[in-house]
């Protein structure tokens, strides 16, 4: 299990820098880019092709590559595996190169399926065709992303399941790097300038993928595309992606629906959205995606090995690693919303209406953190088993409560004129996430795949009573040292900068501080 600790470190540490960088892209984008208009035509035409690519490339298909590639590396010989590796390549760049190209030739109809209200308008979008012809405009340039960023993703699964974390987790800093490039440097030398960010986009998915070529080189792995329509591990993942495609694309459907809606409300809207997002992807990159990442190999091979108490262990450790981390994000997120926006996106073109927006849809969203990193974490444990049936079934009904939801609290919100409806999205996404989770430890305990001992439920009681403590430690000293929101709108970037940095430093100290204090240690998070 230290094992599993060190290797899911190491995918935080790269992560952390690679979405700390994110960060800073974003500031520079909206420090560059006013919300609403050229921006939001954007954030659509990068949303579509990014989030195929984590259903397809990152979802869908890593949960049905890394348990058969597992089983391979241990089972099979290094010919097998080799084989398996080249047939796989071949068969995922054609299916890409196919999707490449019907979504370039499509980028008008999926401009007007996901985003309706640039062409059809509403109460306060007018009919604006011209932003739909920039969105898919836009989408053009940005599709081929799904191709670069696809066979990144395979290779990742490959250097993931040989226990080479460190590379695929730092990847990602690579598409930052060309966006915050594109935004400074090169937009101005476009006559559209947001479109210097989709270029950007392209360049970075082609640099994500050709940088962790070397490591699997040096692996003596790299695969020679072949294609076999009737090759046994092909049809495999094949048989365990189809079904995994749905479960594994809950969230990001339901966050399409939530541009789709978004832009039939307040013109700025995905812009407000977005930037929200992007503050929740963080500690779910650091904490949910990367425990996900390094259990899933794990697993896989303790299913193999009909190791079922071994299993249960590490799902165990991933579940109570998880939640001591996601429950501090989520307060502090919610209560330093307005801090953490008016550092970051309140320095440029875009005001004090940008912070305030998005801080709504932030607060509600965060609320959601806790389940949205409990998804991917339990998640694994039926993937690993490929078993894609469950949480096929299970995302599917979260799903839906999603649409069920944003429909029952979005509307009622949106026509009483209540301010920033587009929060209700967000909260409806939450609330789904929350869905998702519950069903998928129900299931889990049901199936009896995770189990519990009398000596484990007093460890939980335990340290769920620290862990309350802790939270009232953090948000006590937050509530005490937060400035006005009047402080925030009118200090200058460093001051900002000081006193985020001094109101996070300080709410963690005193998190953990209360934690150690009550004597949480590293070896309780050790397999009972």
């Amino acid at each position: 299990m230290s094992r599993l600790l060190r290797s899911g470190a190491i995918i935080s540490a790269m992560t952390m820098v690679s979405r700390v960088l994110g960060l800073a892209r974003d500031a520079i984008i909206f420090q560059y880019f006013p919300a609403g208009g050229a921006l939001d035509a954007f954030f659509v035409a990068f949303r579509i092709p990014n989030l195929l690519r984590r259903m397809v490339a990152e979802g869908a298909f890593s949960l049905a590559f890394i348990p058969v590639l597992a089983e391979y590396k241990e089972s099979r010989s290094k010919e097998d595996l080799q084989k398996l590796l080249n047939h796989v390549a071949g068969t995922l760049s054609l299916v890409l190169f196919s999707i490449t190209i019907i979504g370039m030739i499509a980028a008008p109809l999926l401009a007007t399926f996901f985003a309706p209200g640039f062409l059809f308008g509403s109460d306060t979008h007018v009919n604006n065709s011209s932003q739909h012809g920039l969105t898919a405009n836009l989408l053009l340039i940005t599709f081929p992303y799904i191709f670069f960023i696809s066979l990144s993703a395979f290779v990742s699964a490959i250097l993931n399941t040989f226990q080479k974390f460190a590379v695929p987790a730092f990847t990602p800093v690579l598409l930052n790097v060309a966006l915050i490039s594109s935004a400074i440097w090169w937009s101005p030398h476009f006559q559209e300038p947001v479109k210097a960010l989709a270029w950007g986009v392209i360049i970075g998915g082609f640099a994500q993928l050709a940088f962790q070529l070397p490591s699997l080189i040096k692996l003596g792995l790299l695969p020679k595309p072949q294609f076999k329509r009737g090759h046994e591990g092909v049809k495999r993942i094949l048989k365990l992606m189809l079904p995994a495609l749905l479960g594994s694309s809950v969230a990001q459907i339901n966050i399409l629906i939530n541009t789709a809606i978004a832009s039939l409300l307040v013109a700025g809207s995905i812009s407000w959205l977005y930037a929200s997002d992007r503050f929740v992807e963080l500690p779910l990159a650091i904490i949910g995606v990367a425990i996900g990442v390094v259990i899933l190999p794990k697993l896989s091979g303790d299913h193999v090995k009909a190791q079922g108490k071994a299993f249960s262990e590490t799902l165990d450790w991933a579940v109570r690693v998880g939640l001591l981390v996601a429950l501090p994000a989520m307060v502090g997120l919610m209560m330093l919303a307005k801090p953490i926006l008016a550092t970051v996106l309140n320095n440029g073109v875009n005001g004090w209406e940008l912070v305030e927006m998005s801080s709504m849809s932030l607060i509600t969203y965060s609320f959601g953190l806790p389940a949205f990193i409990l998804v991917k974490v339990l998640a694994p444990g039926f993937y690993s088993r490929q078993d894609t049936k469950t949480p096929v079934k299970i995302g599917m009904t979260a799903m839906f409560s999603n649409m069920l939801l944003s429909g029952l609290i979005v509307y009622p919100w949106y026509q009483l004129g209540y301010l920033g409806p587009h929060a209700g999205l967000a909260l409806s996404t939450a609330l789904a996430g929350y869905i998702n989770a519950g069903l998928l430890f129900y299931q889990l305990k049901k199936q009896k795949i995770y189990f519990h001992y009398p000596d484990t439920n007093r460890i939980w009681i335990k340290d769920g009573l620290r862990i309350f403590v802790g939270l009232i430690a953090m948000a006590s000293i937050i509530l005490l040292l937060n400035p006005s929101d009047d402080w925030w709108q009118k200090a200058g970037l460093l001051s900002k900068v000081i006193k985020l940095f001094i109101l996070v430093s300080l709410s963690v100290l005193a998190y953990f501080g209360a934690l150690f204090s009550l004597g949480l240690r590293k070896s309780n998070f050790r397999p009972t």
